[in-house]
């Protein structure tokens, strides 16, 4: 059949939005350095310092080895604490325990200089500091004024200036502000983030940024909570170079906390309006963390939230939820407690089964890391040269 030369010039309209977009890095989330805080009596300083490799540690050297390797991701997020980064002793700011950063630095520079990937530094603590013995909630929020006891947005934008000293000259770092504000006016949030952008690009350091919304940083509520709304707030950010993406995160479960086994949020209803606004406001968009379990359902939404990703221009990265060294058969999400294991390799579930590694990841997420990445040059917003491995 002869299409005419109008329906020819509609079916290339069609493909142009897949066409265009790109995904730039693709990977997995690390978890083990915020571990070994939590108390049931929210008992001020539990697990700190702790005991690195015992009872927490970033990464297992086999681990980021067989997802680059094997499965070619070219991005870790890996995660720490800042009370560890930053002892209460001292508070936060500048001032870090060395001996720690010292661990966390080699751990980077594993996965950017030995492995050549991409790492997002990744200060778990949901925009509070202080008591993470029971994570999310315990902490004073950062920047509280009416909290004597709580860091200042000054101090905030005090670390990440050093911070970001530290790695300026590490090209494939990526700075990941925040995990998961919550539970704070989101004009407080923003005044944070761009004490922490300005602590940044005060250094010279060009790399990309990631920025979090409040109210967990979830793509699905992005444009809901009236003036609290993220899309009210975080477009307001300057960033002098221009290098900063958003940080979403989204689950797939009933309350999009990624604890429950069944998935039943679509993903593409669901970020239709995150989507709507990062494209008005010409913004590009990590999702660091989603996730499910090895339900059909799941299996299924899965691939439709990274094919939303890899056919909207408006995202250019991602990191499955999540790996890490010390997670053994327990999983870190949507399996309403059983344990299941997780995405590090060679992780097993209770019953010595098969884990989510290797009914999640290596069946449903490793299908969709592009065989075409970015693997040289400056983080950036924009991306850079794709090529395999």
């Amino acid at each position: 059949m002869k299409l005419s030369t109008r329906a020819v010039l509609a079916a290339c309209a069609a493909l142009l939005p897949y066409a265009s977009a790109t995904i730039f890095y693709a990977g997995v989330a690390e978890s083990g350095g915020e571990f070994g805080a939590w108390s049931a009596t929210s008992e001020v300083g539990t697990g700190l310092p702790g005991r690195f490799g015992t009872d927490y540690a970033f990464i297992s050297t086999s681990g980021v080895d067989a997802m680059a390797d094997k499965h070619k991701i070219n991005l870790y997020r890996v995660a720490f604490l800042l009370e560890r980064m930053c002892p209460l002793s001292y508070g936060l700011g500048a001032r870090f325990n060395e001996t720690h950063f010292e661990h966390f630095k080699e751990s980077i520079d594993y996965i950017t200089k030995k492995k050549g990937a991409y790492a997002i530094l990744d200060p778990h603590n949901y925009m509070r500091y202080n008591n993470p013995s029971s994570q999310p909630f315990s902490g004073s929020v950062i920047g509280n004024a009416s909290d004597l006891t709580a860091a200042t947005t000054a101090q905030f934008g005090a670390f990440w200036g050093e911070l970001a000293k530290r790695f300026a000259d590490n090209e494939k770092v990526i700075f990941g502000l925040m995990n998961e504000p919550h539970d704070m006016p989101s004009s407080l949030n923003l005044a944070n983030l761009q004490a922490a952008i300005d602590g940044i690009r005060k250094t010279g350091a060009k790399n990309l940024i990631l920025a979090p919304g409040n109210a967990w940083s979830g793509g699905h509520y992005w444009t809901k909570g009236g003036a609290e709304a993220n899309s009210n707030w975080i477009h307001k950010l300057v960033d002098p170079l221009k290098n900063t993406a958003i940080d979403i995160h989204e689950y797939l479960d009933e309350d999009f906390s990624g604890s429950h086994t069944e998935c039943t949020q679509d993903p593409a209803k669901n970020l239709a309006g995150v989507t709507a606004w990062l494209k008005e406001h010409k913004l590009k968009a990590f999702i660091t963390e989603f996730g499910g379990s090895n339900t059909t359902a799941c299996v299924k939404m899965l691939n439709d939230l990274l094919d939303y990703m890899a056919n909207n221009e408006e995202y250019i990265g991602w990191t499955g939820w999540a790996a890490g060294p010390f997670w053994g058969s327990y999983s870190p999400c949507c399996t309403d407690q059983r344990q299941l294991g997780s995405f590090e390799p060679g992780s097993k579930a209770a019953d010595g089964g098969p884990s989510l590694y290797d009914t999640i990841w290596v069946p449903v997420l490793s299908k969709k890391i592009p065989s075409k990445l970015q693997w040289s040059g400056i983080s950036s917003v924009n991306g850079g040269e794709l090529t395999s491995r």
